[in-house]
């Protein structure tokens, strides 16, 4: 029982600490590349939303070579494909609301 309680500890410590390392990281490079989710049209929020996912795993992999490591597997698996798109899938959504692209 304690060595489970010990282990979830050090693991949410891990995780506090590696996002407050992430911020950091993300501050000493202020780049904004999303100034606005405002877009003249849906296919520029399309293109919005495939920036931001590949920013925000590029934020989270900082490890080039592991970054191309992963990118052999997922590039034949037909199942982390459809991950990646349903990642942008969820990112367009937010643009698409902000941007009223449903509007009648």
């Amino acid at each position: 029982m304690m060595r489970k309680i010990f282990t979830s500890v050090a693991i949410m410590v891990a995780f506090t600490f590696s996002g407050h390392s992430i911020a950091q990281d993300m501050a000493k490079n202020n780049s904004d590349y999303m100034p606005s989710l405002i877009t003249a049209t849906p296919l520029e929020g399309r293109m919005l939303a495939i920036k931001i996912v590949r920013k925000t795993i590029g934020t989270i992999q900082t490890d080039a070579e592991a970054k191309h490591r992963v990118r052999k597997i997922y590039a034949e698996d037909p199942i982390m494909l459809m991950r990646a798109a349903e990642l942008v899938g969820n990112e367009f959504k937010t643009i698409a609301e902000a941007n009223n692209f449903w509007r009648e």
